[in-house]
């Protein structure tokens, strides 16, 4: 198969599998991620009722951004987005990445988002998280070593004995 189209088809699987976890409702509508190579985009979806609540972009003269491709326009579009949802009356909402890891832009629009208002994260853990100070499993004791055994064919001879 193709590697353009086996990618594809990888990333539209991990976009439903993501997906299917997630429902917007008018109360707590879900929050869509897009990004692309120039811009990144967000949008507040009651699935409900199968509308657009509130949106943000870092497209346009409107945006103010000068480059959409980086973490300072993610972490505008998070705020712009979370404003535009209190003004809705809408303080929480379900963060769908769709198919995008939780790093980089998309995580700093969630953590942004929910800074400024609008649920979306957990902010202690996603920090502890993205700083790699995550909590680390111990490793176990190291075993006493056994009587060190000769190695050569010295072992073998002995072995067959």
């Amino acid at each position: 198969m193709n590697t353009q189209k086996l990618k594809a088809k990888r990333a539209e699987r991990r976009r439903y599998r993501v997906r299917k976890a997630l429902y917007g409702t008018p109360q707590k509508p879900r929050l869509s991620v897009h990004r692309s190579n120039l811009h990144i985009a967000a949008q507040l979806i009651d699935d409900l009722n199968g509308v657009t609540v509130a949106a943000a972009s870092s497209q346009g003269k409107a945006s103010g951004l000068k480059h959409g491709a980086n973490v300072a326009a993610a972490k505008a579009v998070g705020a712009k987005l979370a404003e535009a949802a209190k003004a809705k009356g809408i303080t929480e909402a379900a963060f769908d990445r769709g198919g995008f890891r939780f790093h980089g832009r998309i995580a700093a629009l969630a953590l942004a988002a929910t800074e400024a208002g609008l649920v979306c994260t957990d902010v202690e853990k996603t920090k502890a998280k993205l700083a790699g100070g995550g909590e680390k499993k111990e490793a176990p004791a190291p075993a006493e070593k056994k009587a060190a055994k000769p190695k050569g064919d010295g072992a073998k001879k002995e072995a067959k004995k």
